[in-house]
């Protein structure tokens, strides 16, 4: 069955919803992502990329990030990048070992970490993740007359 955009954005906001470290889940463009009025971390942050469309398929390519307050001092850093890439390797997993209907990633990933980011001193982790979903090309789901 095909998937849509927005039933893979569903699916990776519900690992968000489920997993019981992250505190906030958002998407949208990275300018969009609320740090100054964020106050719940770790954030799961889903930045959508690009489409590719093949012959059966589509790839929904994503750029993730996971990342969590690091103290003025910086005596938690390293703490915090250690749960933040297990978090983000929590996610791959999920995806990888076919947790979601529908949703696969054939992918390895290179993870990419981060310190003193943004306005507030976020750490953690970046990645890319590609989705690929089914897609059969139907003419009869085009809405023409």
């Amino acid at each position: 069955m095909n998937k849509t955009y927005n039933n893979v954005i569903d699916a990776l906001k519900l690992i968000g919803d489920k997993h019981l470290m992250i505190k906030k889940t958002e998407t949208g463009d990275l300018w969009d992502m609320d740090l100054e009025k964020n106050t719940k971390y770790p954030l799961y942050f889903i930045n959508p990329e690009s489409v590719s469309a093949s012959t059966n398929t589509l790839t929904m390519t994503f750029q993730i990030f996971i990342c969590d307050m690091v103290k003025t001092d910086t005596t938690n850093e390293q703490e915090v990048l250690s749960d933040t890439l297990q978090i983000a390797l929590d996610i791959i997993t999920l995806i990888k070992e076919e947790q979601y209907d529908g949703l696969y990633t054939q992918e390895d990933f290179n993870l990419e970490p981060f310190t003193e980011r943004f306005d507030n001193a976020l750490s953690g982790w970046v990645f890319t993740l590609p989705i690929e979903v089914e897609n059969d090309y139907q003419t009869c789901d085009i809405p023409t007359i």
